[in-house]
């Protein structure tokens, strides 16, 4: 099985290696995720296993998700996430996987949803350096400018081009970031000690995975 687990964004702090340098770590604690599901070729069309993280009282959770958690022996979950195998695991639904599945994974993945930020300008949401300072600029000088125009690549009309960087809301969307280093794997406390900043709020949900592009580096 694929090394993931889904856990909760604890915070930063600081670790320091064996040259006493220091290094930002984010602390993602994942409790034992439940399995859920195992599908196969034959009765799904492929391999995956399905993972349920946070337990829940079954009033805060609905029948179909009640009934789909029995079915593999455990109770009413929060949040689910699913893993594509190329090959059929030999784990069984209604097994518990720890951080201990990390043992030896040097990178990870890791996605969650982005802090929201509401409604930004085009400066703050698409790093636009705005309009001139002098030269008779007179407050416009944190506009985009012109959106629209009739250019011959628009089929001469007025529409403003599709995808057009414009204001709007900020945040709040998937985030995926690439190839982090795993500092530490705590199977006593249940907790995974990442280099560097994840996306989303301290309490927010996040899915960590064995890096799907990292190379090892060669030594200089």
């Amino acid at each position: 099985m694929t090394p993931a687990l889904l856990g909760k964004k604890i915070g930063m702090t600081r670790v320091y290696d064996a040259a006493g340098k220091v290094i930002p770590v984010t602390v993602v604690e994942c409790q034992p995720n439940a399995i859920t599901q195992i599908k196969t070729v034959e009765t799904d069309g492929y391999n995956a296993v399905q993972l349920g993280f946070d337990d829940i009282r079954a009033k805060l959770s609905n029948f179909p998700l009640i009934g789909h958690c029995a079915k593999a022996g455990v109770g009413p979950k929060r949040s689910f996430a699913e893993i594509r195998l190329k090959n059929p695991t030999d784990k069984k639904a209604g097994e518990a996987v720890a951080v201990g599945i990390f043992d030896g994974v040097q990178y990870v993945d890791v996605i969650g949803t982005s802090k929201g930020k509401g409604f930004a300008g085009a400066m703050k949401r698409h790093h636009f350096g705005g309009q001139p300072a002098s030269h008779g600029t007179e407050r416009k000088h944190r506009s985009r400018g012109s959106i629209c125009s009739y250019a011959s690549n628009r089929g001469h009309t007025g529409k403003p081009k599709k995808g057009l960087r414009m204001a709007g809301h900020m945040g709040n969307e998937r985030v995926t970031c690439s190839n982090l280093a795993l500092v530490k794997v705590d199977a006593e406390k249940n907790i995974l000690l990442i280099k560097g900043a994840v996306p989303g709020s301290n309490g927010g949900l996040v899915f960590v995975r064995k890096a799907l592009t990292a190379r090892d580096k060669k030594p200089a």
